[in-house]
């Protein structure tokens, strides 16, 4: 990997001022909400204030920063909502009828806080609700558009409904590589490349900048799930503050089910070095982004 392969005391400051950035604009876009009912409000809040790590809505603002000079309002609206969406998928994979898990960023999972039928709501609002703030939020009605249609392709039946019901399949056969691929790549990957798109795209990218923000998006997409399926097998639950060892246990279709361990680890640090490479048209402008790469392939949660 180009450039220094320590990731910085400073770039961590840097990233938790980012994280909050997301988290009050999180807070303040539900506090808003005056006519949601009580219960869902209570339970859409635990959800998004559990400690999440905001990685995809930091990346918004970064790549928005990046290719304007600074972070906006609207790069700020469109982080928060690409953080309810995930929030709504990680409710809804947590359900009996999915993962079945009971431990989601180091608390009770909602249905369990709560009880079935009301995260399966508070995912729904949650879902929709990020599409409504954009239409209203986001002070040029094209560029709300343009990230309507980015989010709503990113998280839909042919990006992260595609991963995640291959996902489930996954666990009736026997994980091949192509299959653990095409996985990744909706599951997770296509989630990432909308975070650095919307930031592009609030940042008001030339299309050049813009493809190379998506081509960063997708490899530490990919980078960030396999990293995921390590510590899956590596770290304990207090640690990921999620059940650990769950990957196996169901028989999911992962990078070290398919390749052991040691291959794993290596496919991760070459996708960390293909999304840095990405970056060369930016210079020494992208060292954020850089070092971002270089901080999800050494996570240890």
């Amino acid at each position: 990997m180009s450039g220094s392969n320590v990731v910085s005391s400073e770039f961590h400051t840097e990233l938790a001022k980012r994280r909050d950035i997301v988290n009050i604009r999180l807070k303040k876009l539900i506090n808003e909400q005056l006519d949601m009912e009580t219960d869902l409000k209570k339970a859409i809040r635990y959800t998004l204030e559990g400690a999440g790590k905001r990685i995809r809505g930091v990346l918004v603002l970064f790549c928005c920063e990046l290719v304007s000079g600074r972070v906006n309002t609207n790069a700020e609206t469109a982080a928060a909502t690409l953080e309810m969406v995930h929030t709504y998928s990680l409710v809804h994979d947590d359900l009996p009828a999915m993962d079945n898990d009971d431990l989601r960023r180091g608390q009770a999972t909602c249905h369990i806080a709560f009880n079935e039928a009301t995260a399966i709501l508070a995912g729904d609002a949650l879902l929709t609700l990020a599409f409504e703030i954009l239409s209203k939020h986001i002070d040029e009605e094209s560029l709300a558009l343009s990230l309507i249609r980015e989010l709503s392709k990113a998280a839909g039946p042919a990006g992260m409904l595609a991963g995640q019901m291959a996902d489930l399949k996954a666990e009736e056969t026997k994980p091949t590589q192509d299959l653990v691929e095409y996985i990744h790549m909706n599951k997770t990957a296509k989630m990432f490349r909308c975070a650095t798109a919307l930031g592009a795209l609030c940042g008001r990218a030339d299309k050049k900048k813009y493809e190379a923000l998506c081509e960063y998006g997708v490899k530490i997409g990919l980078g960030f799930q396999i990293a995921d399926d390590i510590l899956d097998v590596s770290a304990t639950s207090e640690q990921l503050g999620k059940t650990a060892g769950k990957d196996v246990r169901s028989a999911k279709a992962t990078y070290p089910a398919v390749f052991g361990l040691d291959k794993s680890k290596h496919f991760a640090k070459n996708i960390a070095e293909q999304a840095v490479d990405s970056l060369t048209p930016f210079g020494a402008k992208a060292d954020s982004l850089r070092q971002l790469a270089l901080a999800l392939l050494e996570r240890k949660s």
